[in-house]
């Protein structure tokens, strides 16, 4: 059944981009190519806004031309259902993140980071402005860095 989990969740990262769950191997690559990192704070199977983000967002053409471009992507999942849980050290690993970049437990969370990890803006929940304006200011964000 674990592996069926792990199975879901990677075809659900997959559809969406090149979306990773390493975050180390992340910043690695952002490094090497120039990139930033763009990560993002989900919830599967529970986070209705979360899964709207990524249908809505995350797996459209616009989306996916700048972030080719511009970032490397990283997603820390937090799936309630038993069923769904991830494998224990990407569990601990996701963690050390949410402490470090989500305290306050926001679902979804959106953040943009050099490739040491420094913060450069985050971006709480769905974004109501709608999809070509977040990824407008994804993009702007990242111009402004480099």
């Amino acid at each position: 059944m674990k592996l069926f989990s792990i199975f879901i969740l990677s075809a659900f990262l997959s559809a969406t981009s090149n979306w990773g769950t390493d975050f180390e191997k992340a910043k690695k690559i952002a490094e090497q190519e120039h990139k930033l990192v763009l990560l993002n704070f989900s919830g599967y199977d529970w986070c209705g806004p979360c899964i709207r983000l990524h249908k809505e967002i995350f797996e459209s053409p616009e989306f996916t031309q700048v972030a080719d471009e511009k970032f490397v992507l990283v997603n820390a999942d937090f799936p309630r259902q038993r069923k769904n849980q991830l494998d224990k050290q990407l569990q601990k690993n996701n963690d050390k993140l949410a402490e470090k970049y989500n305290t306050t437990g926001v679902f979804p969370l959106t953040v943009l980071l050099k490739a040491d990890g420094t913060v450069i803006k985050k971006w709480e929940g769905y974004p109501e402005e709608g999809k070509n304006k977040f990824i407008s200011e994804i993009k702007s964000a990242a111009n402004a860095v480099n």
